[in-house]
């Protein structure tokens, strides 16, 4: 499978997307989408989309808000999707509906050479946060936004707002050390969660207009299949699988145990509503 060219400081992320990470996450792509829906659903809504438009779908992954833009702008529009990660992009490529004016790029938004002041919208449900020099990347986007272009993502605010990753991931860490630190400027998940940050950010690529809009949902993790599901989907994706790679079964066996302890007080009949927070964000080309 190809690997894209992108910026040298993305060539860490680059190669995480298109090894095993990147495999495990197309492979949930099914449940993924399901699970992440309601926050899709609030981006599309805070986008608005209309008939007719260009849309850049950033970081789109499997391809569920490419389509679901797609269902928007049809039939005369068109939806671009771009992401680093080949086993993603060949799991949206198989999904999307071949009547859907979409088409997928393997490829760093960073540096991809768009066709200037040619679209009308940028989105992106949680594909920004991982850009290693994000102020670069959102530059050479804002670019390919005509003036009266808009901008729209979503993006996790900070940790202790987001049970959905940290109720495990503290579970797990009665049993093993800490992951290393995420600094306030290196990408990951949190790496939006700064108001401050994100203003600083698309005011320095040129962006006007900018509102961060907190949006606070509940996301069922075990998708209404019970305890034990949500137990198997902490582990296959999230910083608690992370927490554990290279540990013996024994201390998986014992973590186990702790994360379901914690998502059982959750629990409500065959559904595991884990708090969750994020922004909207919204700006305009400038």
């Amino acid at each position: 499978m190809d690997t894209p060219q992108g910026h040298q400081e993305n060539a860490d992320q680059i190669a995480y997307w298109n090894g095993p990470g990147g495999q495990r996450w197309a492979d949930r792509q099914a449940a993924q989408d399901i699970l992440l829906k309601p926050i899709a659903d609030l981006l599309i809504d805070r986008a608005k989309p209309k008939t007719g438009e260009r849309v850049i779908d950033v970081g789109c992954g499997s391809g569920a808000t490419t389509i679901a833009f797609g269902h928007k702008v049809a039939p005369s529009g068109h939806v671009f999707g771009i992401d680093v990660s080949g086993p993603m992009l060949e799991r949206a490529r198989q999904t999307a509906p071949k009547e859907l004016p979409v088409d997928f790029a393997l490829a760093d938004a960073t540096v991809y050479p768009f066709d200037p002041a040619s679209f009308d919208l940028l989105a992106s449900r949680f594909g920004v946060m991982f850009f290693a020099d994000p102020a670069l990347s959102f530059s050479n986007l804002r670019k390919a936004l005509r003036p009266s272009g808009r901008l729209a993502f979503a993006c996790w605010r900070e940790p202790k707002e987001n049970p959905f990753f940290m109720a495990p991931l503290q579970a797990v860490y009665k049993h093993v050390p800490k992951l290393p630190p995420q600094g306030p400027e290196d990408p990951g998940p949190f790496a939006f969660a700064s108001e401050a940050r994100v203003n600083r950010i698309l005011g320095a690529a040129g962006f006007a207009g900018i509102a961060m809009e907190p949006c606070h949902l509940t996301l069922d993790v075990a998708l209404g299949r019970g305890l034990e599901a949500a137990v198997q989907a902490a582990f296959e994706i999230g910083p608690a699988s992370r927490a554990l790679e290279g540990h013996p079964p024994e201390t998986r066996a014992a973590a186990t145990n702790s994360v379901r302890e914690v998502l059982a007080t959750f629990a409500k009949g065959d559904t595991v509503p884990l708090p969750a927070s994020i922004w909207i964000v919204t700006a305009r080309a400038g």
